[in-house]
């Protein structure tokens, strides 16, 4: 008997299987600075907040009702 792990035991059907749920995926596209900052003729304005304790340098992320810093965990809610 074959172990539970061995590749061979699944079959040729069951590797086209996974390999065809794993390309289905979708995958995240990374952001860059165009969706940090908001160009207007001449100004250039940051498109969400900076983080209170980490300073300048750390964007916070834009939740459904916080606004979150990846870097420290400060979190501020949103005003309704």
């Amino acid at each position: 008997m074959a172990p539970k792990n061995d590749p061979a035991a699944k079959g040729a059907a069951g590797a086209k299987k996974d390999d065809k749920a794993k390309s289905d995926k979708k995958r995240k596209t990374e952001k860059g600075a165009k969706d940090l900052y908001k160009v207007e003729t001449d100004k250039v304005s940051r498109v969400r907040p900076a983080c209170e304790r980490c300073g300048t340098g750390y964007f916070m992320a834009d939740h459904h009702n916080r606004y979150t810093c990846g870097h420290c965990g400060f979190t501020r809610y949103k005003q309704k």
